[in-house]
């Protein structure tokens, strides 16, 4: 029998906590409330205290679980979660352990976040891609390289933050060789990633299978498709990139196209006794489905039991009211587009 605190901690609190939260990682580690403090917090007890927690969830590997505070003290009952880089975990924790041994010099700190950083290198497949955790299940979809919730995004964020950041000035010169090659390799997946359609560059699926770099299906009702969500930070990151190869250039363009011709308008979401309803509104912006089919790029919506819906209407209450269906997410890309484009007017 599973003991009720753990019950609790683990299954009931973490979807509370994801369900309310706008990122839905409120449960998580929180890295962006201590980013922000000054140095002389990480001298602070606070922060000592908060980093040996830290350092009690730390996995075996070197990750960290998601959907759990780490910053809170670790009991016997709090069981064994396993790590991961999804829903935002591993990374920020090494983030704080490497301000933290910046600002104290106490080497178990940095002893945790080179641990940390070396899974985070040896996870990544020689194509490029990153799995959802790292060691993987055969029969998961976790082993698939994810774009789902930024996953493989954050990583490489991070990964150029190690080059630039004074929080890493500690890594020597063969870490930071090989940082160096991961990021590259990183970019040179997601350009093999882009789905190509009807002879033309579109966008991403949520994930990819690791090896043929095909669309995969994760759970029952995230089947192959053209992702609206996740495609965008994808290309809102390479648009981040300060010297653009001619291939991200093509990607860049091909991926904001595909945003502006997919953009639906004229529809409105509300929520009507707490559950989702699409309404006619020729004043609504415009919003991008969470999912498009692969050949024809008609948007698409998909319940537990697997079978392709085109009305939002026609799913399960359940989930209709517990995913998010569509997006604003081409809005930034959009304007992040013009932004780019002003940056680079030659290419």
């Amino acid at each position: 029998m599973i003991p009720r605190r753990t019950f609790l901690l683990h299954f009931v609190i973490p979807v509370l906590l994801f369900l309310s939260a706008p990122n839905g990682y409120s449960a998580g580690f929180q890295w962006g409330k201590f980013a922000r403090q000054p140095n002389a917090f990480f001298q602070s007890e606070e922060a000592k205290e908060t980093a040996a927690n830290i350092l009690t969830w730390q996995t075996r590997y070197g990750d960290w679980p998601k959907n759990i505070d780490t910053a809170a003290k670790r009991t016997a009952e709090d069981g064994d979660p396993g790590g991961t880089f999804d829903n935002g975990a591993t990374l920020g924790e090494i983030r704080f352990l490497a301000r933290m041994f910046r600002i104290t010099g106490e080497a178990r700190y940095k002893g945790a976040a080179l641990k940390g950083l070396d899974h985070v290198l040896a996870s990544q497949y020689e194509n490029g891609g990153f799995p959802q955790r790292n060691p993987t299940r055969p029969d998961s979809y976790e082993r698939y390289i994810t774009f789902n919730d930024n996953a493989m995004v954050n990583i490489l964020e991070f990964l150029r933050e190690c080059e630039t950041s004074p929080d890493f000035s500690f890594l020597d010169p063969a870490r930071r060789e090989k940082i160096k090659t991961a990021f590259a390799k990183g970019i040179d997946c997601i350009l093999a990633c882009q789905v190509e359609s009807g002879g033309r560059l579109t966008v991403w699926c949520a994930q990819h299978d690791e090896r043929t770099l095909a669309p995969a299906k994760a759970r029952s009702y995230e089947l192959p498709s053209l992702s609206g969500g996740e495609s965008g930070d994808i290309l809102r990151f390479l648009m981040s990139l300060d010297d653009p190869s001619p291939e991200v250039v093509w990607a860049i363009d091909a991926g904001c196209r595909w945003y502006e011709d997919s953009k639906i308008t004229g529809l409105r979401q509300i929520i009507v006794e707490g559950d989702k309803i699409m309404v006619a509104d020729p004043d609504a912006p415009p919003l991008w489905a969470r999912f498009y089919e692969l050949e024809t790029n008609r948007s698409f919506f998909c319940g537990r039991d697997g079978i392709v819906k085109y009305d939002i209407s026609e799913i399960e209450p359940e989930r209709r009211k517990g995913y998010s269906w569509y997006t604003e997410t081409g809005k930034k890309v959009a304007a992040q587009w013009e932004i780019w484009k002003k940056r680079f007017p030659d290419r």
